[in-house]
């Protein structure tokens, strides 16, 4: 006997697959998408008036603005997600005007009140001054690019600004699958907002902080949650601290992650463990916190 019977397969829909929390190993898949990739990527026909596409702006200060949208495929589930960067044409210097931020041609960054006061090891390279957004943009390119040799005299990691604020991109588009492009690790977070119909819970990833691949197990073996351990990680020299090590502070410092995540391998959101989302009250006698 034969036949042809079954349920029919569900389609995941983009916008209402499950929350994930945690550390997902990733690849780049695109940037800025057009409309019809953008259609490709999540399988969302974009309205007529969307926005979701435009991708140029202007700063209240009329400086030119970019949204850069970066999509990236889960290496475990193949489920895509992107992670926004911003970045306006306007030279960054801190809040008094004292000192200006500097970058070089491999995208390092370094603060100075003059040029002549940059470190030696920053000046060997050619620099010029950073513009907003750079530093948190190039962090993401040198995890991504990670198969160049950074300590070799003649590699250069140095996008052209002008064509890159006017949404040019095909430099980036170009390193996609190429010889020195990797796998990374992305946190992956819940970000809460309260409006007038109840709490909404929305998919993010963290943009400050990347990990390499070869980190993630680190995280297998530690509970970096504990607050013990985050202090034994604050008691360290910065120079004697790993690169996982470095990663977690920066999730945890003040200009750290604000929405909800676990130091763990990305899973299926549960928001019973999220304060936020549960209103819960903290029972003091409740070993739990």
């Amino acid at each position: 006997m034969s036949g042809i019977q079954g349920k029919t397969r569900e389609e995941k829909n983009f916008e209402s697959r499950p929350l994930r929390v945690g550390l997902g190993e990733v690849k780049v898949v695109d940037f800025n998408p057009s409309a019809e990739n953008y259609k490709e990527i999540t399988g969302i026909d974009l309205k007529e008036d969307s926005k979701a596409t435009e991708y140029l702006g202007e700063s209240k200060d009329s400086n030119t603005t970019l949204r850069l949208d970066v999509w990236v495929e889960n290496v475990k589930s193949g489920e895509k997600d992107k992670n926004t960067y911003f970045l306006e044409n306007k030279p960054k210097e801190n809040k008094d005007g004292t000192k200006k931020q500097y970058i070089n041609n491999t995208g390092s960054c370094s603060w100075a009140d003059d040029p002549n006061n940059l470190p030696d090891w920053f000046k060997v390279r050619e620099y010029r001054q950073a513009y907003q957004g750079e530093e948190e943009f190039y962090n993401f390119l040198k995890t991504w690019l990670s198969k160049l040799d950074y300590k070799d005299a003649d590699t250069v990691l140095q996008l052209d600004w002008k064509k890159l604020m006017k949404n040019n991109l095909k430099d980036l588009k170009d390193q996609i699958g190429g010889e020195y492009a990797g796998t990374f690790v992305s946190m992956y977070t819940v970000r809460t907002v309260e409006k007038e119909d109840g709490v909404k819970e929305y998919q993010s990833i963290y943009n400050k902080a990347l990990l390499p691949t070869f980190a993630l197990k680190n995280f297998r073996l530690v509970d970096y949650s504990k607050e013990e351990v985050q202090n034994a990680l604050k008691a360290k020299k910065p120079k004697d601290l790993k690169v996982h090590e470095r990663f977690v502070l920066n999730c945890v410092g003040d200009y750290g992650i604000k929405d909800f995540f676990v130091f763990k391998d990305l899973k299926e959101y549960n928001s019973s463990e999220n304060l936020v989302s549960t209103n819960k009250v903290l029972d003091p006698s409740d070993s739990s916190y």
